[in-house]
């Protein structure tokens, strides 16, 4: 299994547990990330995304987005896409 990334956490909300990734490449609903820093390391699939509290399915690189995480995150943890 192989791990691409994908971009950085710049800020964690802890209601509702969510992290503000700033994307280096795409991420698509349904993908599954890996999250790692210091204290970080955990995998799970990406089950909501936001842009500015609006709904979306799909991000490109260059965008701020707003994913639900399971777990505490924190800024420059570093977000993989986990490639089958």
């Amino acid at each position: 299994m192989e791990k691409e990334e994908i971009g950085k956490v710049v800020k964690f909300f802890p209601r509702p547990s969510a992290a503000v990734v700033e994307l280096t490449a795409g991420l698509k609903m349904g993908d599954r990330i890996c999250i790692k820093g210091v204290t970080t390391d955990f995998e799970q699939e990406v089950n909501s995304m936001q842009i500015e509290g609006e709904p979306i399915t799909e991000a490109k690189a260059g965008e701020v987005i707003g994913i639900e995480v399971k777990e505490r995150v924190r800024p420059n943890d570093v977000v993989y896409k986990v490639v089958e």
